[in-house]
């Protein structure tokens, strides 16, 4: 998988692939051998943090309607669609977004699914916090939401108590792109962006170091290194 930096912690450490722009297949692939890796042991707890070309995934809920355009139409603009196991229903990945795939054991980690959605949640909002952006967690609306605009989406899978897929952080993403859904049901109007809040830009390398850090205090681990070495 490549050369990344390790920090050991007490959970015996945890590696962040800082993985830039890469095809969601390509990804998708790389996170179910991780998968299957972390359930051996051979590796350890993993945060992948990448950004994808446009790309439509359509999660277990599965609500057809809310694919405003259908799969080859969606072709004909160069959006890509993939129908996969996470929760949640309609996403839109596009460069400017930084996607996060904890591939986490939850045993290490108290065992309970929707505590970790909401420490993932918490880490958003912290991060959010050090831009001065005031995020909160909605009760019965996954994901991050700004003053009733959703900046950040979560769905995650679960396989034997290891977590994959994850997060969607909007920092710079051109948000005309969620017009072809209705992301999770909701209006597309409802996305809002880093960016789009502060009217300013936003470093995408600095988002990705302060989400590392978040989820370390947030999950008890040693701060990861923003420097990764090469992925392969």
């Amino acid at each position: 998988m490549g050369t990344v930096t390790v920090e050991s912690s007490a959970r015996g450490g945890w590696q962040v692939l800082n993985l830039g722009l890469e095809p969601f297949g390509v990804t998708l692939r790389r996170q179910e051998e991780l998968v299957r890796q972390r359930l051996l042991g051979i590796v350890p707890d993993i945060l992948i943090l990448v950004e994808h070309p446009p790309v439509v995934t359509l999660g277990r809920a599965k609500q057809r309607g809310n694919l405003l355009r259908d799969p080859a139409m969606l072709a004909a603009q160069g959006v890509e669609f993939f129908e996969i196991t996470r929760g949640g229903d309609a996403t839109y990945h596009a460069p400017g977004q930084l996607v996060g795939y904890p591939i986490f054991d939850l045993r290490q980690h108290g065992r309970d699914v929707l505590r970790f959605c909401r420490g993932i949640e918490a880490a958003l909002i912290a991060t959010l916090a050090m831009s001065g952006i005031g995020a909160e967690a909605v009760r019965g609306k996954a994901g991050v939401w700004v003053r009733g605009r959703k900046i950040a989406s979560l769905g995650i899978s679960i396989r034997r108590w290891v977590t994959f897929h994850g997060f969607a952080l909007n920092v710079s993403t051109d948000l005309a792109g969620f017009q072809v859904i209705r992301p999770c049901g909701e209006d597309p109007g409802v996305m809002t962006s880093m960016v789009a809040i502060l009217h300013r830009p936003v470093s995408m390398d600095e988002v990705r170091r302060v989400v590392a850090v978040r989820f370390a205090e947030t999950f008890s681990l040693t701060e990861a290194s923003a420097h990764i070495g090469a992925i392969g």
